[in-house]
């Protein structure tokens, strides 16, 4: 009953400091409705009308199958640059030589353009979904391998040698002394890739693609109909607001309650 009721009073405690965000999303609606009055409809639809326009979509069965095409080849790059980004970054970040080696490749993954990767996939791939899935990869693989290489770098030595002392056996050390330290720096870079493979699916799926958001948002632009564009970038934005703070925000809470800890 005590754990219930704690887990309980940690939801609504998490609930309750998402106010902030609740109120930079108002009035982030009171500008663009601002921008509106004053462009006009045709320009720059209202949030009302955008709204409308969605819930439209959504009735009529149109918006909920291409976001699910969006996710799917997003979340599987996204997927693949987390998973080999992590290991190879905590890797990397254990040995200096490993280190020295890879952050020069890893600043140029990082300053390469995406349409750049998406021409060469285009190329390699073609037209389908091997394109868009692996252009999300190569522009999330080195924000993940950065922050989890400099993670891996600047573990306490002075910690490790305690956990040597008092003979830990090394699942001991991983959970409770590298992990809650890497995850520091991981959480935030996955925060990153997260927004980056958006980005990034539409753009490839703008031009690459026959379905997905990013083709229907071309076939929006094609047809000059301004509401249907806001309404679906209001669409990816919200599933990735959602995505964020409905799994990625608790999960990093949970990862970091050692931080709440009293010394």
């Amino acid at each position: 009953m005590r754990r219930l009721l704690d887990a309980c009073g940690a939801v609504l405690a998490y609930l309750w400091s998402g106010w902030g965000a609740i109120a930079s999303l108002l009035l982030f609606c009171a500008l663009w409705e601002l921008a509106a009055r004053h462009y006009g409809a045709l320009i720059l639809p209202g949030p009302a009308e955008t709204m409308m326009k969605l819930a439209a979509m959504t009735a009529a069965g149109e918006a909920v199958p291409e976001l699910a095409i969006s996710a799917r080849r997003g979340l599987a790059g996204l997927g693949g640059a987390v998973l080999a980004g992590s290991v190879l970054g905590m890797l990397a970040g254990r040995s200096l030589t490993a280190a020295m080696v890879s952050r020069p490749l890893a600043t140029l993954l990082l300053g390469m353009p995406p349409i750049a990767w998406l021409v060469l996939a285009m190329l390699w791939f073609g037209v389908g979904d091997a394109t868009p899935v692996f252009t999300v990869f190569i522009a999330c693989l080195p924000i993940v391998f950065a922050g989890a290489m400099q993670g891996a770098r600047t573990l306490d030595n002075q910690l490790m040698d305690v956990a040597r002392v008092y003979r830990l056996p090394w699942w001991a050390v991983l959970a409770d002394v590298q992990l809650p330290h890497v995850a520091s720096y991981l959480l935030p870079a996955w925060i990153t890739a997260l927004g980056t493979s958006w980005k990034v699916v539409m753009m490839a799926e703008l031009l690459a693609a026959a379905d997905g958001t990013g083709a229907a948002l071309g076939a929006a632009r094609g047809q000059l109909d301004s509401t249907a564009a806001m309404a679906w970038v209001v669409a990816v934005l919200g599933l990735l607001l959602t995505t964020e703070y409905l799994l990625l925000e608790p999960f990093k809470r949970m990862a970091e309650r050692w931080r709440s800890l009293d010394p």
